[in-house]
């Protein structure tokens, strides 16, 4: 089993530069990958006329793979620096990783 895990990251456009700022302003913390992405939900509340329409809200989709025992660090950093209860996340485990070359 790999030391490291996949933390998900689901938020709301509105907040992608909170995120990553957040992410890169500590030269310590790992890379990650940005997706754009629809979502659906059964609270439309905060969506916008479109949103409602479409049935589907924009989200962004961020991944980072990070060693566990760094995870409850980088979660602090995102909790001081975002805040949001629009932010929603969960981790996977990572069973194996490497470069093809």
């Amino acid at each position: 089993m790999s030391e490291f895990v996949r933390l998900n990251l689901i938020f709301p456009p509105g907040l992608e530069d909170a995120v990553t700022e957040a992410l890169v302003s500590d030269p310590a913390m790992p890379g990650f990958t940005l997706f754009h992405a629809e979502g659906h939900t059964s609270d439309f509340a905060r969506a916008s006329v479109a949103e409602q329409v479409r049935g589907r809200v924009e989200r962004r989709v961020l991944w980072v793979m990070i060693e566990r025992e760094r995870l409850q660090q980088l979660l602090a950093t995102l909790r001081r620096e975002v805040a949001s209860t629009d932010v929603r996340w969960w981790t996977e485990a990572v069973c194996s990783h490497g470069r093809l070359a």
